[in-house]
């Protein structure tokens, strides 16, 4: 059954409503725009907590609506209800109109037809008893405890949810997605005399719960999060200045996505805030450095068979051997701009209208060795691990917060250190970046965007580099 089908069955037969007449009202709330849809929403989700050897937390939601859009020029009329029927969406389509009425546009093109199936459509949330879920938690409590005895505190969570899309376009065109996500995550608190340290570590993707239930991957995330824990036990105050800097692969890709990924989005660049805006086919980067969005690889957090617009999600290459190619489009800046989709539109929820979202962002291998690069340092950071970060999309200055870093001596890594920043500008970062490994990981599949308000799945992902010259704040003495 495809999942537009059974994405009928939702909206439609569940629901009450006759697609016929649902077509037929968004056909009228949107004659005369520019471009516009209805998007259609159900979704489950649930999350169940273990902390302090003991169940905290359960819980299962489920919530339904649509959002209705009609979009005229550089104005949008939004319009949405959690009450799934014809006659909401009729009083939507009157809200709506005010943006277009007594303009004649021609109704942009609809998406091309969908990809193939990027990750299966089951609902995670049905498929294993709550008793698993709840055991396979105690047991990661009880293995990350008789670990080591300076283990003072576990809490690990999982979660998952399951949403069904339709997107439905006055020009008849539909798309339907059914999206399974899940999340599996550990915290533990190690203590030694009166020092306390966390270490933490989750993995997800758009899968079931199964690869979740395996005991390897389980006990990947315990011995993970217990070696950071005790990391952090040892780790001595982070020095402060300018010094080279080798970022590990994997999550450290979090500081692409931050510090360049959003200001290479279409709607920064069409108002022109954005650090990189009028330099398309300009060197922004060293040589060798490509930075490419992909929602297309299979099972990934941030994938989707289709955007939120009904666009198929595509690998875009942004940045290529240094040079800028292009941006991140949704629909409506495409359209501004002169150019295609990129299948980039996104939204949280039907209560959020469309915008400019990164997938999942990363830079390909390089040839280097790791080894390589880590012993042309002299004297600099090595950073394997990151917490938030604050990014300003005009200047591209960024802010990110080490959590697990060493020092390199002589190319050679030496004291873990606590406290680390790493302070730059996205656009001058990337023309420092002077050796790339050639061992490119993506991240375990943690990641959420957070822009305008609005938080979405994504996934990011790098070999080793180093970038020369780079702000480091510290808190030694």
């Amino acid at each position: 059954m495809s999942d537009l089908t059974r994405t009928d069955d939702l909206f439609f037969n569940r629901a009450g409503m006759e697609r016929g007449r649902v077509e037929s009202l968004t056909d009228d709330a949107l004659k005369g725009a520019d471009d516009g849809e209805l998007y259609l929403e159900y979704n489950q989700s649930e999350a169940v907590v273990f902390d302090d050897g003991q169940l905290k937390n359960a819980s299962f939601d489920t919530s339904q609506g649509f959002g209705l859009r009609a979009v005229s020029g550089e104005v949008t009329g939004y319009s949405h209800a959690s009450e799934l029927s014809e006659e909401a969406i009729r009083r939507a389509g009157e809200t709506v109109k005010t943006v277009h009425a007594g303009k004649g546009g021609t109704l942009a093109a609809p998406p091309p037809g969908t990809n193939a199936q990027l990750y299966v459509d089951d609902n995670p949330l049905s498929l294993v008893e709550f008793e698993t879920k709840v055991k396979l938690l105690a047991d990661m409590d009880a293995y990350a405890r008789s670990k080591d005895e300076r283990v003072a505190q576990v809490s690990a969570s999982l979660t998952g949810s399951w949403q069904a899309v339709q997107v439905l376009r006055p020009d008849g065109v539909r798309a339907g997605d059914i999206r399974p996500l899940v999340r599996l995550n550990i915290q533990i608190m190690a203590a030694q005399g009166e020092r306390m340290e966390t270490g933490s570590y989750g993995t997800g993707g758009r899968v079931g719960y199964e690869e979740y239930l395996k005991l390897e991957t389980w006990k990947k995330a315990v011995d993970e999060a217990l070696r950071l824990a005790l990391v952090n036990l040892e780790s001595v105050p982070a020095p402060a200045g300018e010094m080279d800097v080798v970022l590990g692969p994997g999550w450290p890709g979090i500081l692409l996505h931050e510090a360049i990924g959003h200001g290479l989005e279409g709607d920064f660049n069409r108002k022109k805030t954005s650090a990189f805006s009028g330099l398309l086919g300009e060197r922004v980067a060293s040589p060798g450095v490509t930075v490419i969005d992909d929602g297309t690889i299979a099972d990934r957090r941030g994938s989707l068979t289709i955007d939120d617009e009904g666009t198929p999600a595509q690998k875009t290459v942004l940045i290529e051997d240094g040079i800028l190619k292009g941006y991140m489009q949704d629909r409506m800046n495409a359209r501004l701009m002169g150019v295609e989709s990129t299948g980039n539109g996104r939204r949280q929820s039907y209560a959020h209208a469309p915008i400019p979202r990164m997938t999942n962002t990363y830079m390909p291998a390089g040839d280097r060795d790791p080894e390589e690069i880590l012993k042309s340092v002299k004297k600099g950071l090595y950073a394997t691990n990151f917490g938030g970060g604050q990014v300003d999309i005009t200047s591209g200055k960024f802010v990110f917060t080490c959590t697990e870093a060493y020092m390199v001596e002589d190319g050679k890594i030496t004291a873990p250190v606590k406290g680390a920043t790493l302070i730059g500008n996205g656009p001058d970062v990337l023309t420092r970046v002077s050796m790339i490994g050639n061992d490119m990981e993506l991240d375990p599949g943690v990641g959420t965007c957070g822009k305008d308000g609005q938080g979405v799945p994504c996934g990011v992902g790098q070999p080793t580099i180093r970038i020369d010259g780079l702000t480091v704040g510290g808190t030694a003495a």
